[in-house]
């Protein structure tokens, strides 16, 4: 007999509540993680809430705070004279929510009557998991009927730019830099790069990019991320594309970076290095040969649509599978999981998962974009609208940015919406439940919004798509 009907190895965004929902479920559930924080202590929340998602966004906002007061309070006649910044007292904050929010999952995972293990835990053959405690006591092994891996991921190092974790840092270090470096460099201007070096930037930093695609946020639709860009460029962030770093040397107190362009080689020093060019799956040394699960040739664990893999009773999900990374992805993949576990009907759909970046203005989308469109030869009308043709946009002095709507031109079913400017990561919500629902662009067309409010600008995108918008010309 098993020791547990399910074990979850790893305890981020998508463990965690997969191990709640099992024992909600009347499962006896275990989960092991063995992230420590920066203190050398046992840290339930894996890297999004550690050293990703949260902390980043608590930077975000101070940094945000710290700018509008030194460059926007004086349009509403708000005087303060100089502004200075505490990078200590910031950073503190930041550690404050990070402590705050790690500490709810543990009373939660206990609340639930979930048995926690800081131990690093490897799966073996027939549902075995050894576990490695943190505290250096002996290793033990445990059972489980069923096992979830949700083992996330480790950022990527690229050739001949070490990390050295003081001027040339991963996400994590860049979240706890004791200063305000004068130049930082950003290797990868993607959501990490971009949220990362909006921050220092506020702060004083001289923020370079430098992206190896030829394209800006190749991911985006042309007509949001050429929007973005503009708005990044006159905010003083230096994007230069289709740049390819061949090496980051430290020489006394700064990096210095070389870089090819259309092969021509730069080379240009900064105070710190942040390398931020995406993640991989973490699946070294946490599933063992002999389980019977295989990997996929980016070393992603291999699924099948209900996040089962090849081994029978044993499930992945998160980063450490297809589909994109992001918390929100695996929190729901861990939920579906441990539903399908008890024998209930669930699934998440890939298609309708929205993306966010974090700066300002935001960036959020789903669902297919019109280069993708073209590319699937789908037919397809397109509408779209300002947001500084919104009142709302105006009174609050965020008029950067547009909502730009994707249906098909036949049937009218919603297919993608985008978003460039203040709360797109709150916008984008009403396109995910139309699109889960299959909903229309008249349907958004036809809801009455409220005025003032920033959602207008989906409502007239909706209109405009038709052809009968109100606040633009058609």
């Amino acid at each position: 007999m098993a020791d547990y009907d399910v074990i979850v190895i790893g305890a981020g965004p998508a463990g965690y509540p997969a191990a709640i929902r099992c024992a909600q479920l009347g499962m006896k559930t275990a989960i092991c993680d063995d992230f420590k924080n920066k203190d050398g202590k046992p840290s339930l929340g894996g890297t999004c809430l550690n050293v990703g998602c949260i902390p980043s966004k608590a930077l975000l906002d101070s940094s945000k705070h710290f700018e509008h007061a030194s460059h926007t309070y004086a349009a509403h006649g708000i005087s303060t004279g100089p502004v200075e910044i505490n990078v200590g007292t910031m950073i503190g904050r930041k550690d404050k929510i990070v402590g705050q929010l790690t500490g709810g999952i543990k009373q939660l995972l206990k609340g639930a009557g979930v048995d926690t293990f800081a131990a690093h835990g490897k799966l073996l053959a027939d549902k075995q998991v050894e576990l490695t405690p943190l505290d250096g006591s002996e290793t033990r092994t445990i059972s489980g009927d069923s096992i979830i891996l949700a083992v996330g991921s480790v950022p990527i190092e690229i050739p001949n730019v070490a990390f050295d974790g003081q001027y040339i840092v991963d996400n994590a270090g860049a979240l706890d830099l004791d200063k305000v470096p004068e130049s930082l460099g950003v290797i990868g201007a993607g959501v990490i790069g971009l949220e990362l070096g909006s921050v220092w930037r506020r702060l004083g930093s001289e923020v370079v990019l430098l992206e190896a695609l030829p394209d800006f946020l190749g991911a985006c639709d042309r007509d949001i991320a050429r929007a973005a860009q503009r708005e990044f460029k006159k905010q003083g962030l230096d994007i230069r594309l289709n740049a390819r770093v061949k090496s980051a040397e430290v020489k006394g107190e700064e990096v210095q970076v070389t870089y090819e362009v259309d092969d021509t080689e730069h080379v240009v020093p900064f105070d710190r290095l942040l390398v931020a060019v995406g993640r991989r799956a973490r699946t070294e040394g946490c599933v063992d040969d002999a389980a019977g699960v295989t990997l996929d040739d980016r070393g992603r664990i291999e699924v099948d649509e209900h996040c089962q893999t090849a081994a029978s009773g044993v499930y992945a999900i998160g980063d450490a599978v297809r589909g994109p990374m992001l918390a929100h992805k695996g929190t729901e993949e861990g939920i579906a999981v441990a539903e399908r576990i008890a024998g209930q009907a669930s699934h998440v759909n890939l298609d309708v998962v929205p993306w966010v970046i974090y700066t300002e203005p935001e960036i959020a989308w789903v669902g297919i974009n019109e280069q993708e469109a073209k590319e699937r030869n789908i037919p397809i009308r397109t509408g779209s609208f300002p947001f500084a043709a919104t009142g709302r946009a105006l009174a609050m002095g965020e008029t950067a940015g547009l909502v730009k709507m994707i249906a098909h031109a036949e049937t009218d079913e919603l297919l993608g919406v985008h978003i460039v400017g203040a709360q797109a990561s709150e916008l984008i919500a009403e396109a995910v439940v139309t699109m889960e629902f299959h909903g229309s662009s008249e349907d958004l067309a036809r809801i009455v919004h409220a005025h003032p409010t920033m959602s207008e600008a989906v409502h007239e995108a909706a209109l405009h798509l038709d052809g009968r918008a109100i606040h633009r010309a058609n």
